[in-house]
This record gives structure tokens, sequence and C-alpha cells, in this order.
């Protein structure tokens, strides 16, 4: 996938700053392909994460002040509907500075949580950094999932029922025959069945309810009974949640871990750039030592 971005950026089909592409961590397809419902048309969605310079992370190794010096910013580059002639196929691109990725990841932001746990066929491209975040995940789970990923499912709700593809809209024709858009039906579904996934199991599996979903995609559901559904499953979910016994929040701790150790791996020791106190560094020694064996 860097070669096809190379290719894209050699033909001007897409702009990313000049340093990123070669500092890219980890890319993943995401969307249908993930869930293993994907069809022919179905576009490309690509997210992922990458180690900037250090001196836009740590501006301070560059001399810069903050408050004073104008420090350049970059927590993500993004670019939509990108048509690539060779493959008849449109991509979308999300990637993000590595901090940026762990905050939303961190705040279960459902789509960052399903790009960690897509199926390892949708793996485009990953470093070592790459893999030492997908192999501590499931670090990134709490019970602010239920909250998140019911948000998301409820906006699905409210697009099914109001909103109306464009007349030129792919989606349209089946819209006009099933009366709802089958899309925003499969996603609200997709999004609660995660979340019962991570309430029970502390992981997640995005494939498996791949064939309830295709069921919906092929319009075997009545808008009534995906009505009925959200409405039971908020319902058992609202119990899950007083029962599981993921943490209530982040576990910032364990997880900066995780952050530190990939830093170290791209920019060498942070003894000199993140203060820790004895008791702070301790743990995270120890902790590293058990990662490594």
């Amino acid at each position: 996938m860097k070669s096809v971005l190379e290719r894209f950026e050699r033909e001007k089909l897409i702009t990313p700053p000049r340093w990123l592409i070669n500092n890219i961590q980890y890319l993943v397809q995401m969307g249908s392909v993930a869930y293993g419902v994907s069809n022919d048309n179905s576009d490309i969605d690509i997210y992922g994460f990458v180690m900037p310079p250090m001196n836009i992370i740590f501006p301070h190794t560059d001399g810069a002040i903050a408050g004073f010096d104008n420090i350049q910013v970059f927590s993500q580059w993004q670019e939509h509907h990108i048509f690539d002639k060779s493959s008849n196929k449109e991509y979308d691109f999300s990637v993000f500075n590595i901090i940026k990725y762990f905050s939303l990841v961190m705040d279960n932001n459902p789509n960052m949580i399903d790009s960690l746990f897509v199926p390892r066929r949708c793996v485009l491209y990953t470093s070592k950094i790459g893999e030492h975040v997908r192999e501590n995940r499931n670090i990134f789970l709490h019970k602010g999932c239920w909250q998140k990923f019911k948000g998301y499912a409820f906006s699905q709700l409210k697009k099914m029922n109001t909103k109306t593809p464009d007349l030129d809209s792919k989606r349209r024709e089946s819209w006009e025959t099933h009366g709802y858009d089958l899309k925003f039906a499969y996603h609200l579904v997709r999004l609660l069945c995660e979340c019962e996934q991570m309430l029970t199991e502390k992981s997640l599996d995005l494939e498996r309810n791949r064939e309830q979903l295709k069921s919906i995609r092929r319009g075997e559901w009545t808008k009534e009974r995906i009505v009925e559904f959200f409405e039971r499953k908020e319902l058992s979910l609202e119990e899950l949640y007083n029962k599981s016994d993921l943490p209530y929040g982040p576990r910032r701790e364990e997880i900066k871990i995780v952050l530190v150790n990939c830093l170290e791996m791209w920019y060498g020791s942070m003894d000199k750039l993140i203060k820790q106190d004895k008791t702070e560094a301790e743990r995270i020694l120890t902790e590293i030592r058990r990662l490594v064996g």
C-alpha cells in the first residue's frame, strides 16, 4: 500500500506532507471489507498512523518555545474520494499522528477501535511499531465503549429514518426498493454487536456477525425489525454495562507505556524528553520486561 501511496503522490492524486509516506507505521483497510460484507462496488477506506518528525511531537528539540514561536502542528492527513483509474476504485485516506491515534483509540472512538481489530488480511502495512500497538490493542478497551458506540448507532438510526440518498447515489435504488438506507441499518446493528462483544469478551472480532450484516444489506430485514433490534439491544447492553468487568475508563498508565515504547523505537531514548517520577519509571521498566519476556 505504501507503493500505491507513492504512485498516487507521483500522479498528484494526493498531497500528503512530504515526510508522511516514509514514516507510516500502520495502514489497514476498513469499511465493508473489514466486516466481511464487501462487494465489487465497495470503496476502499484506508486508516493508519504515522510517526511524524520529532520536532512535531517535541517542538523544544527544535528550539521552539511554546507560546512564543510558531510551532509546527500535525494531527492527521485526510483525503477523500480519490479515484484511481487503474483499479476503477475510489479511495478515502485517514492517517493520524501516533499521539492523536492513541488519543482517539483510548477514547474508544468506533472507527479507531475497529482499525486495531481488523482481520490480518486487512493489514496493508505494519512496522515493528505497528505490530507493538496491535499486540497490545485490548488494553484500550473500557466501559466507555458503550456510550461511544451507542451514540454512533443512534446517529445511524436517525439517518436511516430521515436521510434520503441523492438521485445519483449508488444507494438510491436500494432506498427506493426497501424504504430505508440499508447501509445505515447495517452499521447500526454492527456497532451494537461490536459493543456487546467488548463488554462480554474484552476483545473484538469484526467479522463475527458478517452473515447477519449481509442479510441486512440484501434487504432481508424490514425497517421495523431494525428499530426493534436497536430498542431491544439498547436495554440488554445497559445490563451488560453494569455486569461487565472492563475498567470504567482508559488504563492510561498501561497505554502510556506502549506509547513510550513506540516513541523510543523510532526516536531513541525518551529519558530526557519525558519527565517521569521514579515510581512510574520503575513501573514502566517492569512492564517492558514483562512484555519482552
